[in-house]
Formats: structure tokens, C-alpha cells, sequence
């Protein structure tokens, strides 16, 4: 007869979760060098992350998704929400009217976003936003004329939407990494841009350099969930390894 399975049903740990929401620069935040994976990186054994990306979102869609993203069924374990919008948003009306979102409407949108968060728990403290990056409109105008269209996104056009993202953050009292300034303040930074619009791997590097300070100082209240090794005790596992932390 098969030995019986252990019956003893130890607590289950709750793993803090920091929640990734944006567009297709969030969906691909865990591509190789990442700037999701780096953030799972510095914060491993502490946080989970969770990259809720969709390309091709603007606000007025992630407002509409957000209650389905985050909620009272999982936003108690929620300790930092990092919100990444304003590359669709920012198109030109005239030749992307689909993603086009007026800019007073995308910054009503964003502080939409943050009220919907403090309602479920989430307060400013526990917030950041991230300005869109600067366009290199040469490059994506490559990108348009392969598809047959006009050049449909400016870089100042850009500029005024992350100026707007920089004016929530400090209204709502959140923090904010401003990518549009921080990247432009760097010699060469069109190489941080794979095809003009989305983060080349040196990009989404950058990008992690500029978070990750915000991001640790934000989580550095959270314990390393379970010891490191050579601190167990070995004659006694199970004193280390059950309930720790509680």
C-alpha cells in the first residue's frame, strides 16, 4: 500500500505581487534583457511580477479592462503598480484615429486609472507611472511606409503626453519615471529604440536603470520570502522551512 500523503496544511505564504499594466512595451518587458525580467531580478524571493501588457492599448481601453485586471478578488496582495501608457494614446489623430486619444482625455484617463486604484486599496505610495519614450520619427516612419501609411506619431506630439503623464503623477501624489526626458538626455539615445517606437534591448535596459531604485525603495519593507540555504537548520529543516516569516 502507498504511503499516505502527508496531511498537515501549513498556512500558504501570500507572495506580494507588483502588477506591470501597459501597452505592447509592457507585453514585451520579459523579451530577452527585458526590463520586466530585470525588475524580477532585484526583486526575486520577494515580489511576483505580473506583466499585464497589451499591444496596441490606449487609456481609454485600459480603463475599461483595468476593473478585470485588478480587483478586490487580488489587489490585497498588491504592493506596487507600475502603469505604462501614452505610445498609442499620442498617435496623430488624423492618421491613427483608432488608438488616437485626445490629450486632455488621456490625462484624465491616467488620473482615472490611480482613483480606481486608491479604491481598491492601492494607494499613490504604492503607484508609478511611466511617461512614453521619445519617438525617432525616421525610423518609424520606415515602419509606416512598409505598411503603406503616413508617418502617424511626431516626437513632440509625444512630448506633450508624457509631459501630462509627469503633471497626474505629481497631482495624484505617485511617483514617476519620466523616459521621454531620461532618454533624450542621453547622447545617442535613438539606439534605446528598436524600430523607433518600441524599446530595443538596450532600451528596456535603460528603462530598468531609471526604475529599479524606485521599485527597491518601494519593497524594501518586504522580507526574502523563505531563508537562504546556509541558513537553515539541517537537524531540524522543517523550523526553518514551515511558517517562516509569520
Amino acid at each position: 500500500m502507498a504511503a499516505s500523503c502527508d496531511q498537515r496544511k501549513p498556512g500558504l505564504k501570500i507572495w506580494p505581487k507588483v502588477i506591470l499594466f501597459g501597452d505592447s512595451i509592457t507585453q514585451y518587458a520579459f523579451n530577452d534583457g527585458g526590463w520586466g525580467a530585470a525588475l524580477q531580478e532585484l526583486l526575486q524571493r520577494k515580489c511576483d511580477i505580473i506583466c499585464r501588457g497589451f499591444s496596441g492599448y490606449n487609456t481609454t481601453w485600459a480603463n475599461m479592462i483595468q476593473p478585470q485586471v485588478i480587483n478586490n478578488e487580488n489587489a490585497s496582495d498588491v504592493v506596487l503598480v507600475i502603469i505604462f501608457f501614452g505610445a498609442n494614446d499620442s498617435s496623430l489623430k488624423e492618421e491613427n484615429p483608432q488608438q488616437h486619444v485626445p490629450l486632455e482625455t488621456y490625462k484624465n484617463n491616467l488620473r482615472n486609472m490611480v482613483h480606481y486604484l486608491q479604491g481598491q486599496g492601492i494607494g499613490p505610495e504604492k503607484i508609478i507611472l511611466i511617461t512614453p519614450p521619445p519617438l525617432d520619427e525616421a525610423e518609424w516612419r520606415k515602419v509606416c511606409k512598409e505598411k503603406g501609411l503616413k508617418l502617424n506619431r511626431l516626437n513632440a506630439v509625444t512630448g506633450q503626453y508624457a509631459k501630462m503623464c509627469c503633471e497626474v503623477a505629481v497631482e495624484k501624489q505617485t511617483s514617476c519615471v519620466d523616459l521621454y526626458t531620461y532618454m533624450q538626455n542621453e547622447k545617442d539615445w535613438r539606439k534605446f529604440l528598436s524600430d523607433g517606437l518600441h524599446l530595443s534591448r538596450e532600451g528596456s535596459q535603460f528603462l530598468a536603470r531609471c526604475l529599479s531604485p524606485i521599485a527597491q525603495d518601494k519593497t524594501d519593507h518586504l522580507p526574502f520570502i523563505f531563508p537562504h540555504w546556509d541558513s537553515i537548520d539541517t537537524s531540524n529543516p522543517e523550523k526553518s522551512l514551515i511558517h517562516p516569516n509569520n
